[in-house]
């Protein structure tokens, strides 16, 4: 497909230090650190292992995505997408190498831009011994021996609050070129722009606003010690997990920041690396959440700050 990765995003919040100090905990790395004295309006960068710098914090008078990435492959790409948002009526800003559209729903500047393809090194080999198949002998399993803290490998998807979620979803499809992986009935598709199962998730809400953000992680092993190495640090950053999506297949573990955002490390996403390959389902139900764990708490549904987020209130500790 035309697109091929989510290049970076930018997430704006009231509380910038707080919320940049939860992502370097989180495992990303940091790319810039303004100084003790620099305004609140200044950028914290943060890189994933293999996306480079995907993340971007800056100050807004609330909690929202600013901004998100999208990488092609050449000029003719580019073409394309303006083409499709032409169809839809969306005033497009061009640049030689890019061009920026905002979706009126969920208010997000979209940058589609040319970007190399993401490179990943696999992940080492997991062994697993199972009846009548023990083929790791008088070893550990190497998933409780390691040493060094978890650093998530790329952004996997984001989910967006919408105005309108029929409007927001023709213009990631129709006019980005996303392509629809599963619906859910009545609320949303999962989309992809990349082999990844799904990048961008719009589901239909009374403010625009970040549901949340999802970063690989090599595996479950990897889902379970970043959790926990974060919660010991605050037990109240638990939102939801250890679990499994039915939708994806991942398996999950969701925490929430400082600015109400909530951040998924996730591994064992589906790929879809031929459309006719794959059969997109419609689902409804638990299997619309999850296929097994604890079962989601109501405030993961429908995030606590939601008046306040219509009401323009700021988050605790805010700048």
């Amino acid at each position: 497909m035309p697109l091929h990765r989510l290049t970076r995003i930018v997430m704006g919040v009231p509380n910038v230090a707080q919320t940049a100090r939860y992502y370097a905990d989180f495992g990303l790395t940091p790319t810039t650190a303004p100084a003790d004295d620099a305004p609140a309006a200044a950028r914290h960068g943060f890189a994933t292992v293999d996306g480079g710098e995907q993340l971007r914090i800056t100050h807004a008078p609330r909690r929202r995505l600013i901004e998100l990435g999208i990488g092609v492959d050449d000029p003719d790409d580019l073409e394309g997408v303006a083409a499709g948002l032409a169809a839809l009526d969306v005033p497009v800003d061009r640049t030689p190498t890019g061009l920026c559209a905002v979706d009126a729903g969920t208010e997000v500047l979209v940058r589609v831009e040319i970007a190399p393809r993401l490179r990943q090194n696999p992940a080492p080999a997991i062994t697993y011994n199972a009846p009548g198949s023990t083929p790791r002998l008088h070893e550990r399993a190497p998933g409780i021996l390691r040493p060094q803290p978890v650093r998530p490998r790329k952004l996997g998807h984001v989910v967006l609050g919408s105005v309108d979620q029929e409007v927001s979803q023709r213009f990631f499809q129709q006019g980005i070129g996303f392509k629809i992986s599963d619906t859910v009935r009545g609320l949303a598709s999962f989309m992809r722009c990349s082999s990844d199962h799904h990048n961008v998730l719009v589901q239909q809400a009374p403010v625009p606003f970040l549901h949340h953000t999802s970063w690989q992680v090599d595996d479950v092993d990897e889902v379970g010690r970043g959790a926990m190495s974060m919660l010991e640090a605050d037990p109240d950053r638990h939102t939801w997990g250890l679990g499994r999506h039915f939708i994806g297949s991942n398996f999950f573990w969701y925490l929430k920041d400082p600015a109400g955002n909530f951040s998924e490390y996730y591994s064992d996403l589906d790929c879809i690396v031929d459309d006719a390959l794959w059969k997109p389902g419609v689902w409804e139900g638990a299997k619309a959440l999850y296929a097994w764990g604890p079962p989601p708490p109501p405030s993961f549904l429908a995030p606590e700050d939601l008046a306040g987020l219509m009401t323009g209130a700021h988050a605790p500790g805010a700048q």
